[in-house]
């Protein structure tokens, strides 16, 4: 192993992240605005469903004490009048809350492997685990293609995740390049020594030799098949 520090092309490629910012930012405006509702729709709403000119013939009475003012005009611009409430903004927040997520994440997923140490980056937190010592299960396989075969004919792993002993929770390393089937072998064979680096090779520690295997192989098998 080097000493430099190695960053790993996980992530999404970039014309991925345009479409997903666009579509991340046009929806935190859709909650914006809906949030934003109840502060500009009151006067609005007044208007609308006021007298037919309400608002014009206020415009020219606005100066006349209230108690002179025709009824029709008194109730339009009654300022006790009952407008939307302001929960209803509330609920434009979840939307405004998951376009920022998804801002985030597609700008800030990365990972970088510094010896053993592997430091994953995702939307809101960094979290840092040590794979020569962590315990190194695969990740879930959420599908499965037609051409989705591993270099040992079963299915190819999308994802490591290491758990540092005495922790509950893990890192999660995507093993799918940005833009690509899989990371390029030299981050591969990388992550598997990285795993295999002083750890015995019988055990607990049958499971994380196994997945390091993997990787190798799934680096001398290109993922452009």
């Amino acid at each position: 192993m080097t000493n430099q520090e190695l960053r790993l092309s996980v992530g999404a490629s970039p014309g991925q992240r345009v479409v997903a910012v666009v579509a991340g930012v046009l929806l935190a405006a859709v909650g914006a605005a809906f949030v934003a509702l109840p502060l500009v729709a009151d006067g609005l709403l007044r208007r609308l469903t006021g007298p037919g000119d309400a608002f014009a013939s206020y415009e020219e009475a606005r100066d006349l004490p209230p108690g002179l003012l025709p009824p029709a005009l008194r109730d339009s611009a009654d300022p006790n009048q009952a407008g939307p409430s302001p929960f209803i903004g509330l609920c434009g927040l979840p939307f405004v809350l998951l376009g920022l997520y998804l801002v985030l994440r597609v700008l800030r997923t990365a990972a970088w492997l510094d010896n053993s140490r592997a430091r994953v980056r995702g939307a809101l937190r960094t979290r840092t685990v040590d794979l020569a010592t962590a315990r190194i299960e695969s990740g879930p396989v959420p599908y499965r293609e037609a051409d989705d075969d591993g270099p040992g004919g079963g299915p190819r792993v999308r994802a490591i995740l290491a758990t540092n002993r005495g922790s509950t929770r893990g890192v999660t390393i995507p093993l799918r390049g940005m833009g690509l089937p899989s990371l390029p072998p030299a981050e591969l064979r990388a992550l598997a020594e990285a795993i295999t680096n002083g750890r015995p090779g019988d055990g607990r520690d049958t499971d994380a030799h196994a997945v390091a295997d993997h990787l190798r192989r799934l680096a001398e098998r290109p993922s452009s098949d």
